[in-house]
């Protein structure tokens, strides 16, 4: 089992004797607040003493926050072996009251930087009122002159994650019902058939919609380097309209460029993609170039969708302002967590943008996007990679199993995101390192994933 634990030195219950608080008016009194020189404070003062009485008595404090390294086990999914080995960060965190929330901080091939960032803000926190999640995401994020950032943001998001569950158990609820309660009675999700060959998609499409999907997401066949030619697009093409006439027009399709194309031939594979109904193409050019999403939106029909690679809602500032794109898809594991990812939600709706987080993590980030996914307006679906009753890891970690029906899962109810985490599962299950291999170009030069 790998983990750290950063706990308080000293005992520092934060809890005040309820005679520390004097009402500021009892029964022998005989002076009305109206009656002396500033009435008006009186009266707040009447009516706020024993409210900042009762938060004092009941205030509690963080005394350890850990991270542990739990390797990711898949198995059960057609076309995708059982395999161990990918890295999960599960930050716990304690009260002095006896309350623990989690949250996951998943980072592919930064496993170990993530856990360590980890440690660095627990240093903060330890000692602080757990309630104060706005506070503490203002104070890990603007406390350093260099911010922001994938592997910091990631250890913000779990932490941020862990606050929140500790604040739904606290009062008994689910986290959305802290943010004023469920906009839908169930969510949409999607998942991935995995593979590349034509064939293989296709069976195992129609093995995800026998488990209950009604929506997938195709990927192009990966590339080292950006795709500047027409056979991608006759191949990408012939993929969708395999699954789509094999599954049907009942079933939402999705395309996941990664990124890799150029602006001519996402322009070229928009059209051809036309008439084969997508819900969205998925990154069709480098993200954070807006002027290339613009020439590929302002070109195609097709709505386009990006931010799995933004982190904050500075990130997607242009984004949305320029609206590059009709779906934003924030990564709760990546970009602040339930806090920001629920402020990049809003800034969205602003424009008349749907949101579509992104998640091919694990059942942490699962779980607090489900949370956002209740109670968001401008919510269209969410993804989740992992089906239920595939892995050992993840069911052993969700306090409700997920149940799929006709494409959706219910709410969750349980108290706080609906995760729990026993010490055993990073024993079990180990983290056995990152991946160091690469891709490489035809000239033996160093390609992008």
């Amino acid at each position: 089992m790998t983990r750290s634990t950063a706990t308080s030195r000293a005992t520092a219950t934060g809890r005040t004797s309820s005679s520390a608080t004097t009402p500021a008016c009892s029964a022998s009194s005989t002076t009305s607040p109206a009656s002396t020189p500033d009435g008006g404070a009186a009266r707040r003062e009447q009516h706020q003493s024993p409210t900042r009485g009762r938060r004092e008595q009941r205030m509690a404090k963080i005394v350890e926050v850990t991270p542990f390294k739990v390797g990711v086990q898949v198995e059960n999914i057609t076309g995708r072996p059982g395999r161990t080995g990918g890295g999960m960060v599960i930050v716990r965190i304690r009260t002095d009251d006896g309350l623990e929330g989690y949250g996951e901080g998943t980072l592919a091939h930064k496993t170990r930087a993530v856990f360590g960032a980890v440690e660095d803000f627990a240093e903060y926190l330890v000692g602080q009122d757990d309630s104060l999640i706005e506070r503490h995401w203002q104070v890990l994020y603007r406390n350093s002159f260099q911010r922001g950032g994938v592997i910091m943001m990631t250890a913000q998001s779990a932490i941020d994650q862990a606050l929140w569950d500790i604040a739904g158990k606290r009062f008994g609820v689910p986290v959305w019902q802290l943010m004023g309660g469920a906009v839908r009675d169930r969510i949409l999700l999607y998942t991935h058939p995995g593979g590349w060959d034509r064939d293989v998609v296709v069976e195992h499409s129609l093995a995800r919609v026998e488990e209950g999907y009604r929506a997938l997401k195709l990927t192009i066949r990966p590339a080292p380097e950006m795709i500047r030619d027409t056979p991608l697009v006759e191949a990408s093409y012939e993929l969708v309209a395999a699954v789509r006439e094999a599954v049907g027009d009942d079933v939402k399709l999705m395309l996941d460029c990664h990124g890799k194309l150029s602006p001519s031939i996402a322009i070229e594979l928009g059209h051809a993609l036309e008439p084969l109904d997508l819900l969205f193409l998925e990154e069709p050019v480098p993200p954070r170039n807006v002027e290339a999403m613009l020439l590929v939106r302002n070109a195609v029909s097709v709505p386009l969708a990006t931010g799995e690679r933004m982190y904050n809602r500075w990130d997607f500032r242009t984004t949305i302002e320029s609206q590059a794109v009709s779906v934003l898809q924030p990564d709760l594991g990546h970009a602040g967590g339930i806090s920001e990812t629920r402020r990049i939600a809003a800034a969205g709706e602003t424009y008349f943008m749907g949101v579509a987080p992104h998640n091919p993590r694990g059942p942490g980030v699962t779980m607090a996007s489900l949370q956002i996914a209740a109670c968001t307006p401008n919510f269209i679906i969410q993804e989740s990679a992992i089906p239920p009753g595939s892995s050992e890891t993840w069911d052993a970690m969700l306090v409700e199993p997920l149940t799929i029906t006709d494409g959706y899962v219910d709410l969750p109810r349980a108290p706080g995101i609906g995760i729990q985490f026993d010490e055993s599962l990073a024993e079990r299950f180990p983290w056995d390192g990152s991946d160091t291999s690469h891709p490489t170009v035809a000239d033996g030069g160093v390609g992008d994933w």
